[in-house]
């Protein structure tokens, strides 16, 4: 596949992990031209029985797209893979840059700044909604940059999940910022709870039960909240992960001159979760963090 219909414009994906396989799929699936790298590229191979070509370098991908779509690990890889193995060099000019992992906010601002001055548009534009919402294409997407890129790559965002424009560049990477904020905050209110009852004799399982559709309720104590019952820590989010993204909000905070105690107190618990051995668990993982500190089996 080289060409996509008349109304598709080409794509690339650079990182066809966890996340961006099955994004990438469904992108071939909606019907367009598709050109992946990884750099384990044994992770991109099987995209080619949906139509992807699987390319030896990212700067070889990005020179035939319109529209690239990054999953990478975080702002160093993403800097790394753009300004220096080529792949801003290699794009069209006016080519739109969708940054679609977590990275700093300040880090999406100076990229898309870099990019400008190249001549190249950009959003960040990361997701929430896990490996689940990669795969189901209900992923909310949450957008920074201009109102008219965004507006250009909602054909893309389309088969993808539900995306919104939340500001400038940057703005899009601070509300993922707030998402995980949230995700992690809420986890560990869900496990301190939890935990509570379990100690008071209560059943845990039945707690949880008791407490959805009530104002206590959410998806965390639906989806996370069950993991913890029944002691299912198979990683979907990563701890590592979650950890990045509560350091991302540090980070941010501290250039904004804002206090996060709360926030400030959960990265240092996904801090000594990693640290006690914790780190192949998914996210949910640190109830196993505070049921050890409390004799919890």
């Amino acid at each position: 596949m080289t060409d996509s219909p008349s109304d598709h414009p080409v794509l690339a994906l650079l990182g066809t992990g966890a996340m961006g396989f099955p994004m990438a799929r469904r992108l071939c699936q909606a019907g367009f031209a598709v050109h992946v790298w990884n750099r384990t590229a044994s992770k991109a191979n099987g995209l080619t029985e949906y139509g992807a070509i699987v390319h030896p370098t990212a700067a070889e991908a990005a020179a035939r797209a319109h529209i690239l779509i990054s999953m990478l690990e975080n702002g160093q890889v993403v800097r790394e893979v753009l300004f220096n193995q080529g792949v801003a060099d290699a794009m069209r000019p006016g080519a739109l840059w969708i940054d679609m992992a977590s990275i700093a906010p300040t880090e999406a601002r100076e990229h898309a700044q870099q990019l400008a001055v190249l001549g190249l548009r950009a959003l960040d534009a990361p997701v929430s909604g896990g490996t689940v919402g990669a795969e189901q294409g209900t992923l909310s997407i949450m957008a920074g940059g201009s109102a008219a890129d965004f507006a250009e790559a909602q054909i893309v965002f389309a088969p993808l999940g539900r995306s919104t424009h939340v500001g400038p560049a940057g703005s899009g990477q601070l509300a993922k910022v707030a998402n995980q904020m949230i995700v992690g905050t809420t986890i560990g209110a869900v496990a301190e709870a939890l935990i509570l009852c379990a100690k008071g004799g209560a059943d845990m399982g039945k707690v949880r039960e008791a407490l959805m559709g009530g104002f206590a309720d959410s998806r965390i104590l639906t989806l996370h909240g069950e993991r913890m019952v029944q002691r299912d820590f198979a990683k979907r989010a990563r701890m590592d992960v979650q950890l990045k993204d509560m350091r991302n909000a540090m980070s941010t905070a501290a250039e904004l001159d804002c206090t996060l105690p709360i926030a400030s107190l959960v990265e240092q618990l996904y801090g000594e979760a990693i640290a006690h051995g914790l780190a192949e668990l998914d996210h949910s993982g640190l109830f196993v963090e505070l049921a050890h500190r409390n004799g919890v089996e």
